[in-house]
């Protein structure tokens, strides 16, 4: 009989779906051919078991290492240690994290260690002499370790979809947070088809999440055969009509072997997940999955407010930094210009893109405290006098105070934008003199793309500077006026910058 050949490459899974895979550990050659035997026409909910042997405790933490498909481990304690079962059970555990795997305990001594303090000190599953397994008791011993470890799938199935919805709705003002919560209703809903007995293995099912968008067809999240599908287009023309057609009458079904779900998120988007290998789906799925599918309506809905409410609220935003500008009578789409830069500044500097959305959103309203500037001072075509620009500064301080008490993270992030946008790199700024990092990142980043902005377009004070004399300033001011690392992020990526101020 061959040992375990180790491998980096696991046998691909389409040849494991009809058996349930049984690891078998003993040093007693005899143990294994025995048990092999016995069980040789074992089979539970029409899968047979598929062997797999290693001959001590070190050699099974290492297939297992490769391997966390194993769905029970027939595990001998005396090897090539006295507890050497037991070592390998606490790995199994701890350092292998594997709490799926059911682990039956068989020795042939057995007054080595209380039965009661093995279960509970090493999480064994069950404790059996050799002598007492029997064909039968180990029959009834196997049927009772596979039904528990495909609960525990389902479960931990349920659990991983779950938490790819909470992430979703956490992070809605994230670019892909509906993709990410429609991957985990794809999960859910195959999790909840393979409640039936016919399924074993996690992702037996092939599954596709479609979003469209008025005309326009993406594929959002896939499973099984469909896992590098890409393209809509491309997919099987049966089950495109299939999509098409749940997608057109806005409906959910079961048909034969499919299952095909509508989910509405607004007047222009909708959503349809197709899974395959449903049919032996009985009247009770077939419920819950009904169920499943009006809670996640009623999410998707959720979300779709949600994203309202947040376009609603940059709107306001935008039109309110539009307001200045336009007070000012600077072209409206300066505020747009320096959000889009800024988005891009600081993802470039290594903020995390939540953050950059935050600033992207909050940027326009930078300017916000000129609402308090007298036109006179404003509106002045040539340069301000030494009190006046006085009096110009205070439409730092005057911005944050507009936004300071704002419970909202979007508001306090403009709080922060409007009263630390002028301050500088050396301390020489406004209205606190802070120096260096002290500077919060979105003042810093705002500086930077609102001077560049600035400078690239007319204003009622100047005209619109050359290229060349922009990027020079920039140089010379690099840790003066503005952090040195956003001045090389600028400087190296000038024609992606370039493009955007370019905006009309």
């Amino acid at each position: 009989m061959e040992r375990i050949k180790f491998a980096n490459k696991k046998v691909p899974q389409k040849e494991e779906y009809a058996y349930w895979k049984v690891l078998i550990v003993d040093d007693d050659e005899e143990i294994h051919i025995m048990t092999k035997t016995v069980l040789s026409n074992f089979f539970v909910d029409g899968h047979k078991l598929k062997f797999y042997s290693a001959y001590s405790g070190a050699e099974a933490i290492e297939f297992l290492s490769k391997n966390d498909d194993i769905a029970v481990i027939l595990l001998d304690v005396v090897m090539e240690t006295d507890h050497a079962g037991l070592k390998t059970a606490k790995k199994i555990r701890e350092d292998l994290n594997n709490h799926l795997v059911r682990i039956i305990l068989r020795t042939g001594q057995p007054g080595t260690a209380p039965e009661e303090e093995i279960i509970v000190k090493y999480r064994i599953n069950d404790y059996k002499e050799k002598t007492e397994l029997t064909s039968r008791k180990l029959f009834s011993t196997m049927v009772s370790a596979l039904r528990s470890y495909q609960d525990l799938n389902i479960i931990q199935k349920n659990k991983n979809g779950l938490e790819k919805i909470i992430y979703a709705t956490k992070s809605i003002s994230e670019e892909r947070s509906l993709e990410i919560f429609t991957e985990g209703v794809l999960t859910q809903l195959i999790s909840i088809l393979n409640l039936n007995n016919d399924s074993l293995i996690i992702n037996t099912n092939h599954g596709l999440s479609i979003g469209k968008e008025k005309d326009n067809y993406k594929i959002l999240a896939s499973t099984g055969d469909f896992k590098n599908s890409h393209n809509f287009d491309n997919i099987d023309e049966n089950v495109k009509n299939l999509i098409l057609d749940s997608l057109k009458n806005e409906k959910t079904y079961f048909e034969n072997d499919d299952y095909v779900g509508y989910f509405k998120f607004n007047e222009d988007i909708s959503y349809s997940i197709y899974i395959s290998g449903c049919k032996n789906i009985n009247m009770l799925d077939k419920k819950l999955t009904e169920i499943f599918s009006n809670n996640i309506s009623i999410a998707f809905n959720n979300l779709s407010l949600n994203k309202e409410i947040l376009d609603t609220q940059k709107e306001i935003i935008e039109r309110l930094g539009e307001v200045v500008e336009k007070r000012s009578q600077e072209a409206s789409k300066h505020v747009h210009r320096v959000a889009e830069l800024s988005y891009h500044l600081a993802l470039d500097y290594g903020v995390d893109k939540a953050q950059a959305e935050l600033l992207k959103m909050a940027s326009p309203m930078h300017d916000i405290g000129k609402i308090g500037i007298p036109d006179s001072i404003l509106l002045k075509p040539g340069k301000l006098t030494a009190e006046e620009f006085e009096i110009m500064k205070t439409h730092a301080e005057l911005g944050y105070n507009i936004l300071k008490t704002s419970k909202r993270d979007m508001l306090k992030a403009a709080a922060i934008v409007a009263h630390e946008h002028h301050e500088k790199w050396d301390g020489s700024g406004y209205p606190f003199n802070k120096k260096g990092d002290d500077i919060h990142i979105y003042g810093r980043v705002s500086a930077v793309a609102d001077v560049f902005d600035a400078l690239y377009h007319k204003r009622c004070y100047k005209e619109a500077w050359p290229l060349e004399d922009i990027l020079k300033l920039f140089k010379e001011e690099s840790g003066k006026h503005f952090d040195p690392k956003l001045v090389n992020i600028l400087l190296n990526n000038t024609d992606k910058y370039i493009k955007i101020v370019s905006l009309v």
